[in-house]
């Protein structure tokens, strides 16, 4: 007897928490409709959309890169007029925002900076620098 009452209150309980054939724990992440007249879910096709935002993506990047490159060219170029003009023979102290003029000698190749301008003798002329506050060497012309 006892056994029948312990099945007996085994299906009870079952009963209880027996819930209908159209109820459904969590609505909102179910896959599909939770009744008969819900819309069918169907996922979105999002093909079309990475293939943009890849694209819309690499182009960024390709830019960036392009613009960190040509950045990094006019730094090591501005790096070895700096390194040339200050491995030149002056014998002076150059002022700061001053144009002073880079010049090679004929006989010896020695690279030499002068306040003369290119117009005012003959010599083999490299370039004009102008010395800026922070003591970097900017090439004018």
């Amino acid at each position: 007897m006892q056994e029948q009452e312990v099945l007996l209150m085994h299906q009870m309980a079952e009963e209880k928490n027996k819930k209908p054939d159209q109820f459904a724990e969590n609505k909102a992440i179910m896959p599909y409709g939770d009744h008969v007249g819900a819309p069918s879910i169907v996922p979105t096709d999002l093909t079309a959309y990475k293939q943009e935002k890849v694209i819309k993506t690499n182009h960024f990047f390709e830019a960036r890169f392009n613009e960190i490159k040509e950045e990094y060219r006019k730094l090591l170029e501005a790096y070895k007029w700096n390194e040339l003009v200050y491995n030149s023979d002056f014998r002076f102290e150059p002022i700061k925002g001053n144009v002073y003029h880079l010049y090679q000698r004929e006989e010896d190749e020695t690279l030499f900076l002068s306040l003369i301008g290119p117009d005012e003798w003959n010599q083999i002329f490299i370039g004009s620098f102008r010395l800026d506050s922070d003591d970097k060497w900017t090439k004018v012309n």
